[in-house]
């Protein structure tokens, strides 16, 4: 069973959380800062793999999916960045991007934004389906 921690006011909880994106998406952003807060979080490299579901074996509790469009990946990455390799990654990606409990663009969303939009997510689909908050009297 999982149990809870406490990172300043926000529960922890002990579920599994998996970033996919294509490349320059801001996965590693994300994932460290998921992790700084507590969480088990990990980046899978989808985006470089044939295996279509090879996100799957890392046993996700929480699948996020962070997109970025061409013209962003390009600006954080390299301006030569070929259309043909981001739509390969994107082909990559498509099975995880369908099964994703969270997609977020990171084209027009901040890091902070996106953690933000995480731990929302999260206080709204805690395990167990209960919310957290103070005990019942």
């Amino acid at each position: 069973m999982h149990q809870a921690a406490h990172v300043g006011a926000f529960p922890v909880d002990g579920r599994r959380i998996v970033v996919v994106g294509p490349c320059a998406s801001g996965k590693s952003t994300l994932a460290n800062r998921l992790r700084e807060l507590g969480f088990d979080a990990r980046v899978c490299g989808q985006e470089h793999s044939a295996i279509q579901h090879l996100w799957v074996r890392l046993s996700p509790d929480l699948l996020i999916a962070l997109d970025v469009d061409l013209r962003t990946l390009r600006h954080r990455r390299h301006s030569s960045w070929s259309e043909r390799l981001y739509r390969v990654q994107r082909g990559r990606l498509e099975s995880a991007f369908r099964s994703a409990d969270l997609s977020i663009d990171s084209s027009t969303t901040s890091a902070e934004t996106a953690v933000e939009q995480v731990l929302a997510w999260i206080a709204e689909h805690p395990i167990g389906g209960i919310p957290p908050g103070p005990a019942a009297r």
